[in-house]
């Protein structure tokens, strides 16, 4: 490989990463009706012992004001249910309906957790390597001051 080949390598590398992301949340959408960050947030919720939506953000890296969003949309589809605590009426309580458990356990998992899951088979070493590359690669594309989660998901179908 010659050194004037070495950009477009990397751009196709990084256009497969895209279209990677864009496969799995297309696929994920026509099997579940759900966006990533929804079912990350289903899977929270599910996860968590009585989560406010504080807790639900917290647990998922989004925004209160994504994840409220986020949660008016299930809600309006049956998939949550809010409810005051009985112990603190100030806190909102966030529910898995029927539904919502029922697409919680069917539901594939998110291309972020193949992800996690081969990341940290990898050496130390290596995992430092991918790192400090993807953030210089993020740097060159002007995006090192672009807010994110650690969700893949195409950009279309963020909420």
């Amino acid at each position: 490989m010659q050194k004037g080949d070495l950009p477009d390598h990397v751009l196709v590398a990084l256009r497969r990463i895209i279209r990677a992301t864009d496969l799995h949340s297309r696929q994920l959408g026509k099997k579940t009706g759900l966006t990533t960050p929804q079912l990350v947030i289903i899977q929270a919720v599910g996860d968590l012992k009585d989560p406010t939506v504080s807790d639900i953000a917290k647990a998922v890296s989004l925004s209160l004001a994504t994840v409220t969003t986020i949660l008016n949309r299930l809600e309006r589809n049956g998939v949550i249910n809010r409810v005051r605590s009985s112990v603190d009426r100030r806190r909102v309580i966030v529910t898995l309906t029927e539904e919502g458990q029922d697409l919680k356990r069917s539901a594939p998992k998110p291309l972020q957790d193949s992800f996690v899951d081969r990341f940290t088979s990898l050496e130390s070493w290596e995992q430092h390597l991918i790192v400090a590359s993807l953030e210089r690669v993020a740097a060159m594309m002007d995006a090192d001051d672009l807010d994110a989660a650690p969700l893949l998901a195409s950009g279309d179908s963020v909420i």
